[in-house]
């Protein structure tokens, strides 16, 4: 009786578990306490609930918000997941404030997130597929290019890519990749680096006066693959402008029209688009395209900043290939992650 006693009761004098379930019971009464028969919890929070419908309405409603005041669409846009975060914020406010209204309000937002974004949440990654694909802006400034050069190829790409590419910095890449890639092609500030034989190799003009896309076809063993490589002009906040990213949408709808004339059938684009897939000015592109992330990716796969990804700007986009998995590499000497995929090309095969 005494082991007993000993087991079961506590300083306190009651048990552990009892004790534990007490202040549950406590911090629960605590939120409901004064709830029942008070008519306020309808009239209080009405400030949260308009906040929370406000929020449902932003996200979804994202394409009509203009860009004419600071490209404030865009900017929307490129974020637009973490908009998502208010919502178990305004769920506390909420309960704190003991409204019924808000806590009803709330559920808006939460539903048009997870409408939005919901199927990003899970893994949809699979097995097989005969084609890896990888793709990294290298930053012009990155201080160790043969140690970033070994990291990408260890990824085990078929086919690399590689944006930012500086003049200095291309016999760097060159040697430190030869004895992975028998095949490469560099075009401006691109490059594009296969284990498979290159054809019909030539910039791609993105309307800057300067060569930073190119195309090739990738005499892969499951077909002939048309393979983009883009770095799209980078999106610039500036205090009297706002959000300014004109010469970034010109240069992606010349990337769609060039895409759109591609006479192979399979076709698949790497690079730093500085945009991601929810940015209607990215639509020249994405609209005949399909991202690797979003149809067999596990979670949002943010690239940049490297040091804490809050978007993915880095895409792999195809088209007439199957995605089958999609990933992001582990961090190098760049301000963007690698990230790669692999892709079924002879979607015929069982």
């Amino acid at each position: 009786m005494a082991q007993q006693a000993y087991m079961t009761e506590t300083d306190g004098g009651g048990s552990g578990p009892e004790r534990r379930g007490a202040r549950f019971r406590r911090l629960l009464d605590r939120l409901v306490s004064g709830w029942r028969g008070d008519p306020r919890i309808w009239r209080r929070g009405i400030v949260t609930a308009a906040v929370a419908v406000v929020v449902a309405l932003v996200m979804l409603l994202h394409s009509r918000i203009p860009n004419r005041i600071g490209n404030l669409g865009s900017l929307t846009e490129t974020f637009l997941p973490w908009i998502g975060l208010l919502v178990p914020v305004l769920l506390l406010v909420a309960l704190l404030r003991r409204s019924a209204t808000a806590l009803i309000a709330v559920v808006l937002p939460a539903v048009v997130w997870l409408n939005l974004f919901g199927g990003l949440v899970g893994d949809k990654s699979g097995a097989g597929g005969d084609l890896t694909v990888a793709t990294h802006n290298v930053n012009a400034d990155n201080l160790d290019p043969t140690g970033t050069a070994r990291d990408v190829a260890a990824s085990g790409a078929d086919v690399l890519a590689l944006e930012e590419l500086t003049a200095s910095a291309v016999p760097v890449y060159e040697k430190a990749l030869a004895s992975t890639y028998k095949y490469h092609a560099v075009q401006g500030t691109v490059g594009l680096w296969s284990k498979y034989p290159l054809t019909g190799v030539k910039a791609v003009d993105i309307k800057l006066g300067w060569t930073r896309a190119m195309r090739a076809a990738v005499a892969t063993p499951a077909g002939q693959v048309a393979v983009y490589v883009a770095h799209l002009p980078s999106v610039r906040v500036k205090m009297e402008a706002g959000f300014t990213a004109r010469q970034r949408d010109k240069s992606a709808d010349a990337l769609g029209e060039a895409i759109a004339d591609e006479k192979l059938p399979r076709s698949v684009l790497l690079g730093d688009l500085n945009g991601t897939m929810n940015d209607r000015a990215l639509n020249a592109v994405t609209s005949q395209m399909r991202s690797t992330q979003g149809a067999a990716g596990s979670g949002f796969g943010f690239s940049w900043p490297a040091s804490f990804p809050m978007a993915r700007i880095d895409q792999i986009l195809v088209k007439g290939v199957e995605p089958v998995t999609s990933w992001t590499l582990p961090e190098t000497g760049s301000d963007h992650l690698p990230v790669a995929a692999r892709v079924k090309v002879d979607t015929t095969a069982s």
